[in-house]
């Protein structure tokens, strides 16, 4: 496999959960868990890109490298963008973002996202598995993602799609039969050349209309390649039961 760095974007401010990248977790602070849950993959290399100072001492707290970015970056993309710059990592070099409140990832999801990314030469890869249930299919917050006959994305959205109109106006209960649309897992593959670009590029409405800003490298017309999972990955955490949830079963994946 190709090496790679995993870059983690953390920043302390939280709608949701306040400064949930310090919440704890069985002693350590969450984004120091995800850091440690990456280090498992075959990555040569993980490092937090933050915008607080009490992010940065808890890493270095705990032996985790981490770079300071600003606090004005509006998606984990344009921080990474700056962190890669600051790393002075080549432009081929590839990384993997793995999300800060991801704390049960997968490290083997890591290493294949990365790998298909090199495998089909494109500057963006991502992972999605199949979705069984129809209420998660039916959900805004559960993102979709379409595919083309090269396994590229071909659309992000937070509605049901592809929408099998004929089979759901005749059993409108339950997913069709052989029926999989793809859930789309929040990891990301891409060069650090490619980041600099990202972080150049206009955004789209569509990125806008849904609150996806993949969306926006669909729009300038780049590939983003899929990798399918058939085991659906551990929820990460944005509410207070979400954080309960992660304690209660962080042993079975630490």
């Amino acid at each position: 496999m190709s090496a790679f760095t995993v870059l983690i974007p953390a920043r302390l401010s939280s709608s949701r959960l306040p400064e949930k990248a310090l919440a704890d977790i069985h002693g350590k602070p969450m984004v120091v868990r995800v850091a440690e849950q990456a280090a498992k993959s075959a990555a040569e290399r993980v490092v937090v890109a933050t915008d607080h100072a009490d992010i940065e001492a808890a890493c270095r707290a705990h032996g985790i490298a981490s770079v300071m970015t600003a606090a004005t970056h509006e998606s984990g993309t344009t921080r990474l963008a700056e962190a890669a710059a600051k790393l002075g990592l080549p432009p081929d070099t590839v990384v993997v973002n793995v999300q800060g409140d991801e704390p049960l990832i997968n490290p083997q999801l890591i290493d294949r996202t990365a790998a298909l990314l090199v495998k089909n030469q494109v500057p963006m890869a991502t992972a999605a598995h199949p979705i069984r249930d129809l209420a998660e299919f039916l959900n805004p917050n559960c993102v979709k993602v379409v595919l083309n006959a090269a396994g590229n994305a071909l659309y992000f959205s937070r509605a049901p799609i592809p929408y099998p109109r004929d089979a759901m106006a005749a059993s409108p209960q339950a997913l069709p039969a052989g029926f999989s649309p793809l859930r789309h897992i929040g990891i990301y593959a891409y060069r650090a050349g490619f980041l600099q670009q990202y972080a150049g590029l206009s955004a789209s409405p569509h990125e806008t209309d849904e609150s996806l800003e993949q969306l926006r490298v669909l729009w300038h017309g780049h590939p983003i390649a899929v990798e399918i999972t058939e085991t659906v990955p551990a929820a990460g955490v944005d509410t207070a039961e979400d954080l309960a949830r992660v304690r209660s079963v962080f042993h079975e994946y630490a």
